[in-house]
């Protein structure tokens, strides 16, 4: 904190919240201190109860609140301060599209504030933004006596259980709850870090939107476990629309639900949804979209960037089961994929024959690798699409970029802060020419955007 003035634990002041912090929590200053409050709203004036005091910050809740924003409504959920998965549900739905473009914002004028922030377009939201996630990946614990399926609570290692989530697609928690109910009249061991013998780990269900098809996969410890022919048998009766099941083993002490090895239990090893007229086939540790909705949205924006007139080659960094590549492919001259897992380009490749996409190749290795590999073929790229994890472009990557200097550059970023400050470094060479924001998760703080790069 600055000199001269201190804010100490337990200390209580009146605050006015002037914006949203990248977390979904309101944001003030108090004495020229960065001040973050969970649960408040830009506009409103609050009594703050100081919780902790870093350096640069503190955090503080709400003790009263003294003027509402107009936008503040009740959450739906029954347990939404409890879980911490959702933020944004005491805000309306118009004013979540408002904030998270600001949220982006508030990434460039802190990390590129030579970046005009007129170039970030108003937020695409959806019609209904309720019950739109595809799939659930609930961690299995155990707690006097009974078995619980759920979310850790914000920053601790409680887990929160899920009967029924209003973002979820409600055939995914229904499954699961049959499932937890079943591990729990057969007495089948529940991991715990401080428990060996523990085996279920997760229950991970997804559904197909538009097919209807539904995939479920057990994470345990341990190939072999008590009742595990009778728990594959249970599932196959939950729902007639089940036509994968799956056991993925992660023995590790980690936060990563998946492990590497997954078997099939029964039925195919892949599901299969579509999007728009494509057809994707996804194994059980396939990386795709959580809200289709919204997928169409982000992959058209992806194809309005990408400018493609027919006669352009098109390299898709981390392209996973190849859906940003085929999606690209009918307007390009050959679009080319390349992902570090294997089990997506085998998809990948499954889908590109499906889709009849004979222009597309796709392959196991770093964009490093695959770019030379490519070049000495002949194969370069005129247009460039990345759509990165949270921790945005990988050192790799973006000395690719900056190397080999493609005319077109479309970055989909999920969030704004590695994204900005990746333009630091982008806008040496590229000239930023639209940043379209397109929400993907409605009553969360998260924000997909899809930024169009040109070189200079």
């Amino acid at each position: 904190m600055s000199e001269g003035v201190t804010i100490k634990v337990g200390q209580e002041f009146p605050l006015t919240i002037k914006r949203l912090g990248i977390n979904g929590e309101g944001v003030g200053f108090f004495k020229r201190h960065v001040v973050f409050v969970p649960g408040a709203l830009p506009g409103e004036v609050i009594t703050a109860h100081v919780t902790e005091v870093k350096r640069k910050f503190a955090t503080a809740s709400i003790k009263t609140i003294r003027e509402a924003s107009e936008d503040r409504v009740t959450p739906p959920c029954p347990i939404y301060e409890e879980c911490g998965g959702c933020q944004l549900q005491h805000m309306t739905y118009a004013r979540q599209l408002i904030e998270k473009r600001d949220i982006v914002v508030q990434a460039l004028e802190r990390y590129t504030p030579e970046l005009d922030v007129d170039l970030v377009k108003q937020t695409i939201g959806m019609e209904n933004p309720w019950h739109y996630r595809n799939k659930n990946q609930f961690q299995v614990r155990k707690r006097s006596g009974r078995v619980l399926a759920g979310l850790f609570a914000a920053g601790s290692n409680f887990l929160v259980n899920i009967d029924e989530c209003i973002v979820q697609q409600p055939e995914t928690t229904k499954i699961t709850n049959q499932i937890k109910a079943f591990i729990e009249e057969k007495g089948i061991p529940v991991y715990d870090e401080r428990d060996p013998q523990g085996i279920i780990r997760s229950i991970v269900v997804r559904r197909g939107m538009e097919t209807g098809q539904i995939q479920v996969t057990i994470i345990t410890t341990r190939k072999k476990f008590p009742y595990k022919e009778e728990l594959t048998q249970a599932i196959t009766q939950m729902d007639k629309n089940i036509v994968s099941i799956s056991q993925n083993i992660n023995a590790d002490r980690t936060s990563l639900i998946f492990g590497e090895q997954t078997f099939n239990l029964w039925g195919k090893e892949t599901m299969v949804e579509k999007l728009d007229g494509l057809v994707f086939d996804l194994s059980a540790r396939a990386f795709f979209q959580l809200n289709p909705v919204q997928t169409v949205h982000l992959y058209n924006e992806i194809k309005k960037a990408a400018k493609l007139t027919g006669t352009e080659n098109v390299i898709d960094a981390y392209c996973g089961v190849g859906t940003i590549g085929l999606w690209l492919a009918d307007d390009a001259k050959e679009v080319r994929g390349m992902d570090i897992v294997p089990e997506a380009i085998s998809d990948a490749k499954k889908n590109a024959a499906h889709n009849q996409k004979k222009n597309t190749l796709f392959a196991v290795g770093t964009p490093e690798e695959m770019a030379v590999k490519w070049k000495k073929e002949g194969f370069e790229a005129d247009v460039l699409t990345a759509d990165p994890p949270r921790t945005g472009l990988d050192p790799e990557l973006m000395d690719l970029v900056m190397r080999t200097k493609p005319k077109r550059f479309v970055y989909t970023s999920c969030n704004p802060s590695t994204l900005a400050k990746d333009l630091q470094e982008l806008t040496k060479k590229y000239d930023v020419l639209s940043i379209q924001p397109v929400d993907m998760f409605p009553q969360t703080a998260q924000i997909e955007c899809v930024v169009e790069l040109v070189l200079k």
